[in-house]
């Protein structure tokens, strides 16, 4: 930790003293190269959210939407690729779409977005009804082209990990008068490596498995995407947003484990598992829209669809100490997700005093298929198919005001509700489920400016966070480890409360403090059945009470070139409750450090050269799962930019210091379980960027994402 701050620290004196001379030279000559004086700051800190400024920062090229996702402010990623926003919950929207994907699968969607695509990332903390979220929001803004003619650009990038990685993307938009046309298409072929640490301690005779694992995963990914769109008059827009992703993989993990029983070996094993996949994914959404500048009157209609595909053939080879033959399983499924949706929203200004109303609503329908099969010399009393059948209908409505009064008072007041029916099924086990509930999830949020110096807010929201259907199928398939892994049919949706205050100083210090309660959830827990160990979610009661002070401020130095950004939290959590009432021999109140920091400079020596240093702080605390280990992340990125040709060069490097390492222990009633995973996010990557034409890039406003990004998923 020390090196990496001091190596950074080091870095950006050496930047400023020598920028500083060179600015001297630079007033008694003439210097081809112009300089952008006048930028956004890289962070923002606002009353509902903090934004990431990213359009001009040298960490975009050769990376993915993905990549910078990972070093945004108040963002966390885990080793199961679960983004969280300040430690809790989030939902992905882009352009104030949401996301359908969720887990891996949203990573590797991500993954196909150029980073060169973005304008900025917002992490809506306090989101308005308007947002179909269980808990904060990420709203991914992506650039506007608004000059005539062609333009584009052309990346090219390597990357060196434990194994070579290749990515390269396409980016054409075309834009004339009344039509506008973007296409971005892209291909990776990424390896990714993974090591894992793990022991399983039972409190029944005291049984231990200590398992490790070897996993080396490969992507070839294809995916292409289109967005039309027509201005009918000067205040009617259609348009049609066209995606279509596919990814083939090919995956080998080892495993070796040992059983102990009081100390007493009893058996030991080696599985290897082979694995080959094929997912498609292919998106449509039809959008209209209605935009009277004068009124600010604003009506957004968005129809679509959503179908996913998975076929997954996986061949598991286990070797036990005791048995005299290897035991062999096949498992194939092929998933299949569709999903048919209407949105619409409307939004003018109410009364004679400045207050502006939001009404809307969503109808979301989700029909999904997973059927498995098993084959093999012995499945141990494993069934051997079924097929599971997830049904649901979710519809929902809100509405939002908002008013200043005497200039002074901001606020807002929503309501949303949420009304749900879904049904469950196994052909071949007869097991099903079906249920329907409905919530209302109220918001508020109020900020008294005393001055244009000094500012203070509250807001508060209720969520409520949902089962992703493959997490009810209860089939059970063995996992790459040598345990089993199976859904829950009986899970229960999880409902929070969150209370947030925020006092902004100067416009540049902000200081918040946010609590946050729930009476139920649920998360991975464990068991033993027929002298098998399962993983599986399970419904744990009990209230989870966590409390958060922060501290934020953003700074330039150096006529705007030097841009710093730094932020530092203290989490406390109180499960004493929820470990009483779900047996966990755990820690009943948790504390740890966390925070971000992120530096840019622009146009070094006059030279077109912009560097960028990002440092993050991470404990990852969820539920009944303790982090064992304090990470620290870094990356350092340098891009030269050639402004004749167009062209430009990033060297980046990551975690060259110190390798990730998620080290954590989760508590079940049957034990603990304790995983150990060395990140494979480590080394570096060279980028090569060629653009043509008029790159002027038009600033999306919340309205002009509103008018022109498409609103639907």
């Amino acid at each position: 930790m020390k090196i990496i701050i001091s190596t950074i620290a080091i870095l950006i004196g050496s930047l400023t003293f020598a920028q500083t001379k060179k600015d001297t030279a630079s007033k008694q000559k003439d210097i081809e190269a112009v300089t952008i004086i006048a930028r956004k700051a890289t962070v923002e800190s606002k009353v509902d959210r903090t934004v990431f400024n990213v359009a001009n920062s040298s960490i975009l090229a050769g990376n993915t939407t993905w990549d910078v996702l990972r070093m945004t402010p108040l963002v966390s990623i885990d080793n199961n690729d679960a983004i969280k926003a300040e430690g809790e919950n989030v939902t992905v929207y882009i352009n104030d779409r949401k996301s359908v994907f969720k887990g891996k699968e949203l990573k590797e969607y991500l993954a196909t977005i150029p980073a060169d695509n973005l304008l900025k990332i917002e992490v809506i903390t306090s989101p308005s009804s308007r947002y179909e979220t269980s808990g904060s929001v990420i709203n991914i803004v992506l650039k506007k082209r608004d000059d005539e003619g062609m333009k584009g650009s052309v990346t090219l990038n390597n990357r060196q990990n434990r194994k070579n990685s290749q990515y390269t993307n396409f980016n054409l938009n075309y834009h004339k008068k009344k039509v506008t046309q973007t296409l971005i298409g892209s291909y990776s072929d990424n390896t990714w490596a993974q090591n894992s640490s793990i022991i399983n301690s039972l409190y029944e005779n005291n049984a231990v498995t200590n398992i490790n694992t070897q996993n080396i995963s490969r992507n070839k990914s294809p995916s292409i995407s289109s967005t039309s769109e027509y201005e009918l008059n000067d205040k009617n827009n259609i348009g049609l947003i066209l995606e279509y992703y596919q990814s083939r993989k090919n995956s080998s993990s080892d495993a070796d484990g040992t059983n102990y029983a009081n100390d007493i070996f009893q058996n030991s094993y080696l599985q290897n598992q082979s694995s080959t996949g094929l997912s498609r994914t292919l998106g449509t959404n039809f959008f209209y829209k209605y935009y009277d500048k004068e009124k600010n009157r604003i009506l957004d209609v968005n129809v679509g669809t959503n179908y996913d595909a998975y076929e997954d053939n996986n061949t598991f080879i286990k070797t036990s100490s005791t048995e005299p033959t290897p035991n062999e399983i096949g498992v194939n499924s092929n998933n299949q997700a569709r999903n048919y949706y209407l949105k619409v929203d409307y939004t003018q200004p109410f009364g004679k005093n400045g207050g502006t109303f939001e009404i809307g609503g969503k109808m979301d329908f989700n029909n999904n298929v997973v059927p498995y099969d098993l084959s093999g010399n012995n499945l141990d009393n494993l069934r051997r198919n079924d097929i599971f059948h997830y049904e649901d209908n979710i519809n929902s409505l809100y509405a939002n005001y908002s008013k200043t009064f005497f200039k002074k008072l901001e606020t807002r007041i929503g309501i949303r509700y949420e009304n749900i029916h879904f049904k469950v099924r196994q052909d071949v086990a007869g097991t099903s489920r079906k249920d329907s509930y409905g919530n209302f999830l109220p918001n508020l949020l109020l900020k008294y400016s005393f001055s244009d110096k000094y500012d203070l807010s509250f807001t508060y929201n209720r969520n409520i966070w949902r089962p992703w259907y493959t997490e009810f199928n209860p089939f059970l398939v063995p996992n790459n480890d040598g345990i089993y892994y199976r859904g829950n049919i009986d899970l229960e949706p999880n409902p929070s409360d969150r209370i947030y205050m925020k006092l902004g100083i100067l416009k540049k210090y902000f200081f918040s403090a946010r609590y946050m309660f729930t009476n139920q959830d649920y998360w991975t827990t464990y068991t033993v059945e027929d002298n098998k160990t399962i993983t599986y979610p399970g419904n744990f009661t009990g209230k989870v009470k966590k409390y958060y002070l922060f501290a934020n401020t953003n700074q330039t130095f150096l006529k705007n070139k030097l841009s710093v950004n730094l932020g530092f939290g203290w989490y406390y959590i109180d499960n004493s409750d929820f470990n009483e009432r779900n047996d966990l021999k755990a820690k009943n109140y948790i504390s740890y450090w966390g925070g971000s920091t992120n530096i840019s400079y622009t146009n070094l020596f006059n030279k077109n050269i912009n560097l960028s240093a990002w440092v993050e702080i991470s404990n990852q605390n969820n539920g009944n799962s303790y982090a064992n280990k304090t990470n620290v992340f870094h990356n350092i990125s340098a891009t030269k930019i050639f402004t004749k040709t167009q062209m430009e060069v990033s060297l980046q490097l990551m975690n060259i210091f110190q390798r990730p390492n998620f080290d954590a222990t989760t508590y079940s009633p049957a034990g603990t379980f304790r995983n150990s995973s060395q990140s494979d996010w480590y080394g570096f990557s060279l980028s090569f960027v060629k653009r043509f034409g008029n790159q002027k890039v038009k600033g999306n406003t919340k309205t002009d994402v509103e008018k022109n990004g498409g609103g639907g998923k």
